[in-house]
């Protein structure tokens, strides 16, 4: 994360006794990434976060892989898909490797649990829906357009505001995701040139401690199994913290496009990083406005990378036949670009309105059996005369 951030009740200086009201002592939680290395913050608990009464093993987490096949473009459309499960069990995943998880989540009911990845940072989409997301960092409210990236380690439930249908797009990294490193100083402030600054980060906002006691259950992904703890405390017992390590919101409304004379080049668009993946934002904008521009992006080759775009609302320029809620995934060793007559038709055109969430991986994608069985078998042909 960028900047540091304090919220709640933390002692003047860490590892030293901080004592509740009655005398004992706060325990104290030191959350970190890479060892003792990376970024971290100090969490002060109520109760000991190490006294699980119980243990359920809940089973594998196993996900279904086509076998490779012909090499082609895809067009996936998730647009009448049913609702089912929640924000976790309800993941529908779509493309993968070894670095990260696409997946479509249309949830069904709330979450009657806690989670925690002890395995990967996440990072949920808000396409629809809003409500709070209840972290043991504090409270973030969330909306349509919000980016919610959840470090690993991160103990959280989604709360929907009722009656609201919710559909995200989740994204699960087998490392960091931060804010990217040419958008930063070496201090880690975001630069004049990027195109969001931490004005437009928020971190969680109301840190109430909980003290409830019961049985509450936190379900745990980590070893590529789920396992539920049970506490008899709350587990959202955090009287304070500090530091660097956090879940945050960026909404996308608040990505400024960076636009030129002619086409500027798709890392322009680039939002978040992460081990061997980035995602981009492509946003409402303004045309290129040199005199003979032409504004939709060019044919080009994905020599070393694979492309996904998930269509979000608006009118894609270059794309035909693709309605919102469907992906796209332009794989690595084929040309793709617009669609016949896109070019021509984008000639004199002065902004786009268009709304998309891209990924591109530096390694091939898998497609779930899921994701084929939702494809539109004729998109791999929609670049010939009169195709779709």
């Amino acid at each position: 994360m960028p900047y540091y951030v304090r919220r709640g009740k933390v002692p003047p200086k860490r590892h030293t006794q901080f004592r509740q009201p009655d005398g004992s002592l706060y325990r104290e939680q030191v959350m970190g990434v890479r060892g003792f290395s990376g970024i971290q913050s100090i969490l002060y608990h109520i109760n000991p976060p190490t006294a699980v009464r119980r243990v359920e093993d809940r089973g594998e987490v196993v996900r279904t892989w086509e076998e490779p096949g012909a090499l082609r473009h895809r067009l996936v459309k998730t647009a009448g898909l049913p609702p089912s499960g929640d924000v976790v069990t309800g993941r529908v995943p779509l493309f993968g490797n070894q670095d990260v998880t696409m997946s479509i989540v249309l949830p069904a009911e709330p979450m009657s649990y806690f989670y925690r990845n002890g395995e990967e940072d996440e990072v949920l989409f808000v396409h629809t829906g809003r409500g709070v997301l209840e972290t043991s960092f504090g409270t973030l409210p969330y909306d349509e357009g919000d980016y919610l990236v959840i470090p690993i380690g991160t103990t959280w439930r989604m709360l929907p505001e009722g009656g609201i249908e919710h559909r995200l797009l989740a994204f699960e990294s087998m490392g960091p995701v931060e804010t990217p490193k040419r958008y930063r100083n070496e201090h880690g402030q975001l630069l004049e040139h990027s195109p969001y600054c931490e004005r437009d980060i928020r971190p969680p906002q109301d840190l109430t401690p909980h003290d409830e006691r019961g049985e509450f259950e936190v379900r745990v992904w980590a070893h590529n199994r789920i396992t539920s703890h049970f506490f008899d405390h709350h587990p959202l017992d955090v009287v304070g913290w500090d530091g660097y390590l956090y879940p945050w919101a960026f909404n996308i409304g608040d990505f400024e496009p960076i636009t030129g004379r002619i086409h500027q080049p798709p890392p322009v668009h680039q939002t978040f990083q992460g081990p061997g993946f980035v995602i981009c934002s492509f946003v409402p904008r303004m045309f290129d406005y040199h005199p003979l521009a032409i504004p939709v992006p060019y044919n080009h080759s994905n020599v070393d990378s694979d492309e996904v775009i998930y269509y979000v609302h608006g009118n894609f320029m270059s794309r035909r036949g693709v309605e919102v809620a469907s992906l796209t995934l332009h794989p690595s060793g084929l040309p793709h670009g617009p669609h016949p007559g896109a070019v021509e038709s984008s000639l004199g055109k002065d902004r786009t309105e268009e709304l998309a969430v891209m990924m591109d991986t530096f390694r091939p994608l898998r497609v779930s059996k899921q994701a084929t069985e939702l494809e539109d078998p004729n998109y791999m042909y929609s670049w010939l005369p009169g195709g779709h």
